[in-house]
C-alpha cells in the first residue's frame, strides 16, 4: 500500500480548522461577537472547501476522511460548549449533550463499520445537520453582536428559535439514521 502524502491542500484546510476553533472560543470568551461570527464563517468554509478540493483535485485521502470530520467536531462541538453560559444564547446543556454525544456515537460506529472494510460515508442528512448545525451557532453569535449595539434582535431570535430546534431534530434523526445504516452494514 502506497504512503500517503500528509501535505496536501484539503489536509491543510482541514487542519487550519482546529486554530480557528480556538480562536472562535477566546471571541466567545472576551464577547467579541463579531470576531467571532467572521472567524467561525471562515471555519465553517474550510469544510465545504476542502470536501470541495478533494472530490475536485485530490487527493481522497485516509488522513483527510479522518482528520476532516474530528476538526468539524471540534469546531462545532466546542462552539456549543462554550456557548452554554452565555446569557441569552439560548444553548441549554442538554441541547449540547445532544450535539456531542451523536458525534461521539456517529464517530464510534464509523469506525466499527470502516474496520470492516466497507465505507461509512456522510451523507445528505448528516451534511444538513452540519449547515445547521453552524447556522444556529452562526446566528447565536449574530444576535450576541447585535444586542451589544444595544439594537432590538426580536425577529433575529425568533428566526434563531426555529434553526435551533430544526438543528436538534436533524442532529438527532440523522443520528438515528447513521444507526439503522451501521447496523444494515454489520449485518452483511
Amino acid at each position: 500500500m502506497p504512503r500517503e502524502s500528509l501535505l496536501n491542500v484539503p489536509n491543510f484546510l482541514s487542519a487550519v480548522r482546529l486554530p480557528l476553533a480556538v480562536v472562535v472560543f477566546a471571541c466567545i470568551v472576551d464577547r467579541h461577537w463579531l470576531a467571532g461570527f467572521i472567524v467561525f464563517s471562515v471555519a465553517s468554509a474550510t469544510d465545504w472547501l476542502d470536501g470541495w478540493w478533494a472530490r475536485r483535485y485530490g487527493p481522497l485521502t485516509l488522513v483527510g476522511r479522518n482528520l476532516d470530520p474530528l476538526a468539524d467536531k471540534v469546531l462545532v462541538c466546542g462552539t456549543f460548549i462554550y456557548l452554554i453560559p452565555v446569557e441569552g444564547a439560548g444553548i441549554l446543556p442538554w441541547m449540547v449533550t445532544v450535539v456531542v454525544g451523536r458525534e461521539l456515537v456517529v464517530t464510534g460506529i464509523r469506525g466499527m463499520v470502516e474496520a470492516t472494510g466497507k465505507k461509512f460515508s456522510a451523507d445528505w442528512f448528516g451534511k444538513l445537520k452540519m449547515v445547521l448545525q453552524c447556522a444556529t451557532i452562526l446566528g447565536v453569535l449574530l444576535i450576541q453582536w447585535v444586542r451589544s449595539g444595544a439594537f432590538d434582535a426580536d425577529s433575529l431570535e425568533r428566526v434563531q428559535l426555529v434553526v435551533l430546534w430544526a438543528m436538534l431534530a436533524a442532529t438527532i434523526g440523522s443520528g438515528v439514521q447513521y444507526l439503522v445504516k451501521a447496523a444494515r452494514l454489520l449485518k452483511q
